[in-house]
């Protein structure tokens, strides 16, 4: 669901390949090798041919238990619950319940510019309706159980942020005030929603709207790695992402799902044209993606330490998937050598040799970081000989040593450089550049 600026010591190790080769065994000792040097775990698979070519799990549902992972085990996957939101509109308005051009106003007119915006403009992100999650008070109440009112409440007290349909900003207030339209046309829970219009058709059984996690239903918790020890997350309260974070599945149910939607089983084929109908590279619960010569789509998530990515090629026919209940890795790098195994392309090994910076020069990166026009300040700290990050109402993170001066957090592609001398770093997440200046 989120969008974040930043994103016992023993692994253990289950995996299922459902056809071998050379090319499946390199993944399949990529992912231990990234196991075994706690950089992530999960579960990953993929189809071919539209039809499932490889499962791996790695690592622990639960920690204190050791419990292991194995490949009927539930993971929360946060945003990708957009695209099953998306098909039930679509199929609502198939059913003639709802109508794109619909206005918000209908249900919810205390929202601002509610008589101009389309049920479209919630699909697209194109709303102008402030995410409540981009807000240091969500971090105050999301382990709470909300209510419709109550997040209702919250998502009105902000002003819209553009007109609407003038440009695409994701937006997690979207997807919850659809998951409650939803509700409303069809007077039926979300949860009994994606059951007989998903789930149910598909004969999904491991797929369904979460709730408090529990390990002994085969559920998995989620962690982050730090110090040597995993440390167990915080957990989001369902009740707050209906429609747009609060589904549980697998990976190999999430192939399903996108095989199904890409061939007709889910909604029709006018319907899946106008999800793919991408302004700025986002369509309906669906977002457009490349990869070399080829055109996808797909939909990426993050709650909590979860961490999740569903893709599919039309053109190849391979569908790819995986979610991490730990991470401290760049899963985009994951998700490109899954795709070249699944075209039987080899790929390079990555080496885990961390670079050794000393303590005393730990030490002058440590202090409080702020930069103009950034809304979030960051605390740089050591501790165990390693240096940690902290941005305002966020959790710690681990930072790698690239060299004696920069660093690296993985995960959410994240770059530090330190200068002491001028007292900056420089910041750099994907196309965001930022210096620092330490105060």
């Amino acid at each position: 669901m989120l969008k974040k600026l930043f994103f016992v010591a023993a692994t253990s190790v289950s995996c299922m390949v459902f056809s071998q080769n050379g090319n499946r065994q390199q993944l399949m000792d990529y992912l231990d090798s990234l196991s075994v040097h706690h950089k992530v775990m999960g579960s990953f698979a993929f189809a071919a041919k539209d039809q499932p070519s490889f499962l791996k799990v790695t690592g622990f549902s639960d920690v204190a238990k050791l419990q292991k992972a194995n490949m009927n085990t539930q993971y929360r996957i946060g945003s990708i619950s957009k695209t099953f939101t998306a098909v039930l509109v679509m199929k609502a308005v198939e059913e003639k319940k709802l109508s794109l051009d619909t206005k918000l106003s209908v249900f919810y007119p205390e929202i601002e510019n509610a008589n101009k915006i389309t049920i479209g403009n919630l699909l697209q992100h194109r709303s102008g309706i402030h995410n409540l999650t981009n807000e240091a008070e969500y971090w105050t109440y999301h382990t709470k159980p909300q209510t419709e009112q109550s997040l209702l409440s919250i998502i009105k007290k902000y002003k819209s942020d553009f007109s609407p349909e003038i440009k695409y900003e994701y937006s997690n207030s979207n997807y919850i005030l659809l998951g409650f339209i939803l509700e409303k046309i069809y007077k039926k829970s979300y949860a009994q929603l994606i059951k007989e219009k998903i789930a149910g058709p598909l004969k999904l059984t491991l797929t369904e709207v979460g709730g408090k996690i529990d390990p002994s239903k085969n559920q998995a918790l989620s962690y982050q790695y730090s110090n040597g020890n995993y440390q167990l997350s915080q957990e989001t309260d369902m009740s707050i992402p209906i429609g747009a974070g609060d589904i549980i599945s697998t990976p190999t149910e999430l192939l399903k799902l996108i095989i199904a939607l890409e061939n007709g089983k889910l909604v029709n084929k006018n319907s899946l044209a106008q999800m793919k109908g991408f302004k700025d590279n986002y369509g309906y619960g669906i977002a457009k993606i490349p990869f070399e010569k080829y055109s996808g789509y797909e939909h990426n998530g993050g709650i909590d330490q979860f961490r999740s990515v569903l893709y599919y090629f039309p053109e190849l026919k391979i569908a790819v998937s995986a979610v991490t209940n730990q991470s401290d890795y760049d899963n985009n790098d994951i998700s490109v050598k899954m795709i070249q195994t699944a075209l039987g392309k080899d790929f390079k090994m990555p080496n885990f040799k961390e670079n050794s910076v000393s303590e005393e020069l730990l030490r002058k990166y440590e202090g409080l970081y702020k930069a103009e026009g950034f809304p979030l300040d960051v605390k740089i700290f050591s501790e165990d000989k390693k240096l940690m990050g902290q941005a305002t109402g966020q959790s710690a993170f681990p930072l790698e040593a690239v060299s004696e001066s920069e660093f690296k957090f993985e995960t959410a592609g994240i770059t530090m450089k330190f200068n002491t001398e001028k007292g900056t770093m420089d910041f750099s997440q994907g196309a965001n550049n930022f210096t620092f200046k330490k105060q």
